[in-house]
């Protein structure tokens, strides 16, 4: 129960900083706007200080203010100025501020200011430069404040991570001892160790905190103790197992840090950074920038909305076509494992007779006598796939991403190919880079070859290769190359 009240606590804690950053950004906009609008006027008629109704009575103020405001909140969400809230570095805010505000002044020109008369163009480029001064100076300081006063709590413990250490021997003490004897804390919060050899060996750093299990539960173990950070600082050489540690971690929404000699093992001679006296390396857990990934989200969305509208005839049509073919239900739903291992229901049009699968898990093969002669149909352009945008709109699925699989076929693929469980990292989509390169697989070993192109776009995710596989699919839909 107090567990429970302490977990509350934090996420109310998170909560209320991001809304002190929001407020803070909504004052700025608002101060910035008013003080760059009576620069303008004042620009414009030295007098209008005495008549202060031409500026605060002048209707495109508010206009501008609401435009504005929505602008820089939408900016901001999108780059991702409100996530990950308490672990913000007051220099990068330094850059980045001045970066996204120099973007943005330079679209609120374009938008609302470039089609003002004024008296010369040297009046434009002292505007542009006194709004974008005004913007920075009054966003990046508000800030200031908010992230000095977080960093002042994580130093003096009154916010910390919950954080556990992947090995127990010498390594782990020595970076345990470090990081807990610094003199202004770094925000990790011990809670226990995970051993990486037998239960009954001897571990160094027991002296110091518990066990909390072996390295084979480290998932199960992320999750019952709420650790947001995973120190790896194990003295094994033995690759495969420290790929299958991080891959487990990976799978959470935890943070990876691992000793330079770790590194080196995964990936070869690199330079490490060290924390204060502490050398850690952070492994990067983003696979695509902060607003790619939100953008990527809003074509989702946007995309799978229009796409239900738009061809809600095409569904109609199908589903009575389904209907009269066949005997059985139109929409046919299946368990499929989604982002982060989580199972949800894919919904499809039922291109096969009823009980297909009644002799267990089958995958569909080119002359499967299970699909129904519509079925086939609707399978060579993948209307029978349509009914996925719903699954799209709710989150469950993207436009684009490695093909949803079944546990049943996941735990047969695992054995083989270990690194299949990378893809759970990002939710799986309705087309992908293995269906337009390789196609539909009719066994196991089909789906270990084709993996390889979903690993390929595991590693490259854009938006710009979204497209492209996007375009490719269209191609395959117009030329009826879906099986």
């Amino acid at each position: 129960m107090i567990h429970k009240e302490i977990k509350k606590d934090k996420k109310m804690n998170r909560r209320f900083q991001v809304i002190k950053y929001v407020i803070a950004d909504l004052v700025s906009a608002v101060l910035a706007w008013c003080l760059f609008f009576s620069y303008r006027k004042l620009m414009a008629d030295s007098e209008v200080f005495k008549h202060l109704e031409q500026i605060f009575g002048d209707t495109n103020l508010y206009k501008g203010l609401i435009l504005v405001i929505l602008f820089w909140m939408i900016l901001y969400t999108l780059i991702g100025s409100y996530h990950d809230i308490y672990r913000k570095s007051r220099i990068k805010e330094l850059g980045q501020t001045f970066f996204v505000t120099l973007a943005g002044v330079i679209v609120i020109f374009f938008v609302l200011i470039l089609d003002d008369k004024v008296p010369s163009y040297g009046f434009y480029y002292k505007s542009f430069i006194i709004l974008f001064l005004l913007q920075f100076l009054f966003t990046f300081i508000l800030r200031f404040i908010l992230t000095t006063s977080a960093a002042h709590k994580i130093h003096n413990k009154i916010i910390g991570f919950n954080t556990i250490i992947v090995g127990g021997n010498e390594n782990a003490v020595s970076i345990y001892k470090n990081i807990d004897g610094q003199q202004r804390s770094l925000g990790n919060k011990f809670v226990g160790f995970v051993e990486i050899g037998a239960h009954d060996n001897k571990y160094s750093l027991s002296s110091y905190l518990p066990s909390l299990g072996n390295y084979k539960n480290l998932k199960q173990i992320i999750f019952r103790n709420k650790i947001e950070e995973v120190i790896v600082a194990t003295e094994i050489i033995d690759n495969s197992k420290v790929e299958t540690i991080i891959d487990t971690i990976s799978e959470t929404e935890a943070i990876v840090k691992i000793i330079p000699t770790i590194k080196n093992i995964l990936f070869g001679t690199v330079k490490t950074d060290s924390i204060l006296e502490t050398p850690l390396i952070l492994i990067s857990q983003d696979i695509m920038p902060f607003w790619q990934k939100s953008l990527k989200r809003i074509i989702d969305t946007i995309v799978s909305v229009l796409c239900l509208v738009i061809l809600s005839p095409v569904y109609l049509f199908t589903a009575i076509c389904i209907k009269f073919s066949s005997k059985g239900t139109v929409f046919y739903s299946q368990e499929r494992i989604g982002l982060k291992g989580k199972p949800f229901m894919m919904h499809k049009f039922r291109s096969m007779y009823v009980n297909a699968e009644k002799s267990g898990p089958q995958l569909s093969s080119k002359d499967d006598k299970r699909i129904t002669k519509f079925g086939k149909k609707i399978r060579k352009i993948r209307l029978d796939e349509i009914p996925q945008f719903f699954d799209i709109l709710i989150g469950n699925m993207s436009l684009v991403g490695p093909r949803p699989e079944r546990q049943y076929y996941i735990n047969q693929i695992v054995k083989k190919a270990p690194y299949y469980r990378l893809l759970q990292k990002i939710k799986p989509g309705m087309t992908s880079l293995g269906q337009v390169k390789y196609g539909y697989a009719e066994n196991v070993e089909e789906m270990i070859k084709r993996l390889k192109y979903e690993i390929l776009y595991f590693k490259n995710m854009s938006l710009a290769l979204d497209l492209k596989i996007l375009i490719y699919t269209v191609l395959i839909v117009i030329q009826g190359r879906g099986t």
